[in-house]
Formats: C-alpha cells, structure tokens, sequence
C-alpha cells in the first residue's frame, strides 16, 4: 500500500525496538530484549510491557524511543500518529513526567500525545495523569487490565480531560466494558472488539459514529482471540461500526501498519474495503475531531 498512512493506537514504550532497549541498558542484548517479548496471554503482554518500561529512566532515555518511533514511522510512510504514553507508570514511579514529556514532545512535535492511567491503579491515581494531560493538551486514556475497576471509579479523571477521552475496552472483557466506555463520550474506543457478541452495541457506534481502534496482530499474540481466523474484525466491518486498524505495541507484537492491512485482506477484506479502513484513521484522527467539533458549534 503505497498512500500514507495513519496510526492511531500506537504505545510509544511499545514500538521500543530490542536494538533501541540494548542500547539504553547496555547490560541487555536484543537476544535477551526479544526472549522478554515472547508471551502467550494478556497477563504475560503486562509482565512485558512494564518489564520494559522499567528501563527507561531519564528524560533522555524517552528522547532516544521517540526518535526511533519517528524515524520508523517515516520509513513506514505513516505521515499522522497518535502516541500513547505511559504517564501513569511515569506517576506511579515517581518520576518526573513533565520532564519525560517535554523530551518525547522535542522528537515527536507533531503528534497528538494520548496519557495513558493504568486502570488497575485506580481512580485517584488517573486524576494525576488527566490533570497532566490538560497542562499538556493531550489526550487522556485508561489502559490496563480491564477487569481491576469499573470506568464509573475514573469519572472525575476523565471530567478533567475536558473531552479528549480515548479508553482501551473490551479488548479481553466483554461487551458490557465497551457500553461503560461509551457512558463518558469516548471519542475513539481502543479495540473494543467485544462489541461483535453484542448488535445493539454495535448500532449504538454505528449511530454515534465512535471508531474501534483494531488491532489484529496484538489481539492474537495476547490471546485476546483465538487465532486470526476467528477475529470479529470482519463482523464488526459488516455491521457498520466505525474500524480503524492500528499497531497497539509493534515492537512487542513484531507488527506493522503495512502488516495489519496485509492481514485484513487475509481476512476477506478487497482493496476498496482497505482503501475505507486507511480513510478512516484520518477520518477519525484528533485533529478532524477538533475541525468537526468546530463546525457543528
């Protein structure tokens, strides 16, 4: 696929390359690095993540994985990209995240930044992450383990977002995750696949024109589905919801957005279809958001 491309579910911790993580911790090989990034669940997908997000440790070290994400995304021909940022680990670990932001901002100064809290931390600690996401004009989202707290605890966070709210949710819960989620006017759901067990769900995204954010290759590696061939993604393309497919963590996951669209068309999908679905992440992007936002005002 030759047109650009748009990335719209994309973890900055986990696009971290094994060369990348072995040279911010020499005492690392990407040998090593790739053996922490082999796992078979969703719990072994955490232990990875926060494994490797333990590595990073100073402003510079943020500075180096944002570079390496935009020199990859240029390869990639991914000329828009929504990065998600682990601010809530940031919070957790007492580091300093406004200095950790402003050193990802320096390389990425053209991408919409999404703070992610860590559900499992609960309410007051995403407060702390929100209140950063509105002194930043970022996004604010919840990632984690879906089954820790219900989306009710984080209603004040997501208040102090001021709108720009883009949860993870039925990504390994059910479709009943997905309804909470829509409860606080998400502007895009992060997977959401579960909605494909539940057709009033899906006309409800239909009709509040509210993308999923699809992420193939992520949803088998995490066991989140059984294999490809059993994904919703086509299901959920039928019934009309909003898709947009996404990397998640292409590191981790060994993925591109060139491969997810490869995997799509295994999956049935012609080329007029994936012509909608690459449409579609600009459609949906932060910045259309805002000019429609503007226009129906």
């Amino acid at each position: 696929m030759q047109a650009p491309l748009a990335e719209l579910h994309l973890h900055l911790e986990g696009a971290i390359e094994p060369a990348t993580l072995a040279e911010i911790d020499p005492a690392l090989t990407p040998e090593m690095v790739e053996q922490q990034y082999r796992f078979t669940s969703f719990s072994g997908f955490l232990a990875a993540y926060k494994w490797t997000v333990e590595r990073l440790q100073h402003p510079d070290h943020y500075r180096l994985v944002a570079r390496r994400l935009r020199e990859r995304l240029a390869r990639e021909g991914i000329t828009h990209a929504e990065v998600n940022v682990s601010v809530g680990i940031m919070h957790w670990r007492k580091q300093n995240a406004a200095a950790m932001i402003q050193a990802i901002r320096e390389e990425l100064p053209k991408a919409p930044l999404i703070f992610d809290a860590v559900r499992q931390h609960g309410g007051a600690a995403a407060v702390a992450v929100a209140e950063l996401a509105a002194e930043f004009h970022a996004g604010f989202g919840i990632g984690g383990d879906e089954q820790s707290a219900p989306m009710s605890e984080f209603a004040t966070a997501i208040r102090l977002a001021g709108g720009r709210f883009y949860p993870h949710a039925g990504e390994t819960s059910d479709a009943q995750n997905v309804w909470e989620a829509l409860a606080f006017a998400p502007r895009r759901i992060g997977h959401g696949i579960r909605a494909a067990d539940d057709p009033a769900l899906c006309r409800e995204l239909r009709k509040r024109d509210i993308p999923l954010e699809v992420c193939l290759s992520s949803n088998v590696a995490t066991g989140a589905v059984a294999s490809l061939a059993a994904h919703p993604l086509r299901r959920l393309f039928d019934a009309g919801v909003p898709i947009v497919l996404a990397t998640d963590d292409p590191a981790i996951f060994r993925t591109s957005l060139h491969r997810e669209f490869e995997l799509a068309r295994h999956l049935g999908f012609s080329d007029r279809e994936l012509e909608i679905l690459r449409q579609n992440a600009f459609q949906y992007s932060s910045d259309r958001w805002s000019r429609r936002t503007s226009s129906a005002e």
